[in-house]
Order: C-alpha cells, then sequence, then structure tokens
C-alpha cells in the first residue's frame, strides 16, 4: 500500500531533498522554492496508481509542480506523468 509518508520519502531521494525536508507539502514547496534545483524535466511514472491510491496527495504533487512551473521557471521545466506498466517486457 502506497501512504502519503512512502510518497515523501520518493520525493525526497529523488529530487535529493535535504535530510531537513519536513516531509509533508509545505517543506516541499519550501525546499523546490528555495533549497534544491529541480531538474529541466520531472518525470513521475506510474501516475495512475498514485491517482488511484493517494488521489488527494498526487493532485497536490501535480498543483505544486504546475505552480512552481508558472512562478519559478521558463518554458523549458517540464512534468511528465507516466504509466507504470504492470507487465514486463
Amino acid at each position: 500500500m502506497l501512504t502519503p509518508a512512502d510518497l515523501h520519502m520518493i520525493l525526497k531521494r529523488q529530487l535529493d531533498l535535504p535530510d531537513v525536508y519536513g516531509m509533508n507539502w509545505n517543506a516541499f514547496w519550501d525546499a523546490i522554492t528555495g533549497m534544491v534545483k529541480l531538474p529541466k524535466k520531472i518525470t513521475i511514472t506510474g501516475w495512475s496508481v498514485l491517482l488511484e491510491r493517494i488521489p488527494e496527495e498526487a493532485k497536490t504533487l501535480a498543483r505544486l509542480l504546475n505552480d512552481y512551473s508558472l512562478r519559478y521557471t521558463t518554458d523549458d521545466f517540464t512534468v511528465a506523468y507516466e504509466e507504470k506498466s504492470e507487465t514486463s517486457s
């Protein structure tokens, strides 16, 4: 089962958020707008799984990344929301 805490741990690890990251959305916003430099492209795999299992958290993540894109970046920042195949090829 995927939990909000799991999502924050993944974000911390994948985006190299600092050890002081508070594992909540206010801390995420603070981190991406002042503590770390985000890559030009973020790819989130398994988006439908996030929406199904923790829909409010997924929507908040998408909203914050969109707000970040609108306020702090140029046109080269993108977020790709990809499905993750349940089977391996």
